[in-house]
């Protein structure tokens, strides 16, 4: 069963949604319940963020899957992810357990709540797309903060200068079809320029005492950029192994969502345009 719409009526705060409709498929809230049935059954030591992000691994990755309606919707789907959605759907997940609510709609509300602004109602303006304003609106939220210390290894400043989608508005479809939309996106851009914030260089990512402090398992990884007009070029979750480092992430090089096998700083050393790591952790 294929592109099925319901209205889900949202009962609890913070998401301030009223009503909105959330396009999924039969397999999606089968996932999801799944991934519930699982979870209940874990230690209390055990590490949810870790659990669900394992859990989609082998999950093909698929660009663009929020960008399939004319209307803006909330799309579930849990059969295709790209480095964001991935992100976004463990989040929520993640919620419902700390929440203790295990239904689908429980879902849908928390992944509404963390995608869109003020987790108000779908529309493709106030969608998060940069993931600078992701993390602050997320942070306000309550829902996640920024770690920026200590220093070392925050040593590098990030100032943000993001342009990219208000520049080259054809390179998204929405846009290209809703021109009055660039204005709004320009406004949000406005808004995030000239923020600063302490990131990790990535010579500073090799194994040490003092990173295996600074980062989590779990923690969520955004890899600073050099990419002109963008703040982050590619998100994931941390997973700490004997040798260092890793990312658990949906990755376009691997086509699928994989654990990386080599450690985070080998990783960023072949990435030319990448520049080190910020860390966001969820809040207990």
């Amino acid at each position: 069963m294929r592109n099925i719409i319901f209205i889900l009526v949202i009962a609890f705060a913070p998401c301030v949604c009223d009503a909105y409709e959330v396009q999924y498929e039969k397999a999606d809230s089968l996932k999801v319940m799944k991934l519930f049935d699982g979870v209940r059954s874990l230690s209390k030591d055990a590490n949810p963020v870790i659990y669900f992000a394992r859990e989609l691994l082998g999950l093909p990755y698929v660009a663009h899957t929020l960008e399939v309606n004319k209307t803006e919707r909330l799309v579930v789907n849990l059969r295709q992810l790209d480095c964001t959605t991935y992100v976004e759907n463990v989040t929520a997940l993640v919620l419902c357990v700390k929440q203790k609510r295990y239904t689908f709609k429980a879902f849908c509300d928390n992944l509404c709540m963390i995608r869109y602004r003020n987790g108000g109602e779908p529309h493709y303006v106030s969608r998060l797309h940069y993931f600078t304003d992701w993390i602050n609106d997320n942070t306000k939220k309550g829902l996640c903060r920024e770690v920026q210390s200590p220093n070392p290894p925050f040593s590098s400043v990030q100032k943000i200068n993001v342009y990219y989608m208000s520049t080259y508005p054809s390179k998204y479809k929405i846009l290209k079809a809703n021109p009055e939309y660039v204005s709004q996106i320009a406004k949000t851009e406005k808004a995030l320029n000239q923020r600063s914030y302490r990131y990790i260089p990535k010579s500073d990512m090799s194994d040490s005492q003092t990173l295996r402090r600074t980062i989590k398992d779990g923690d969520i990884i955004a890899l600073t950029t050099t990419l002109k007009g963008l703040d982050i070029q590619h998100v994931g979750f941390a997973v700490w192994h004997k040798d260092g480092l890793h990312l658990l992430n949906a990755s376009s090089l691997r086509h699928k969502v994989v654990e990386e096998p080599m450690t985070l700083y080998a990783y960023l050393q072949k990435q030319r345009t990448m520049t080190g790591v910020r860390v966001v952790r969820l809040v207990d």
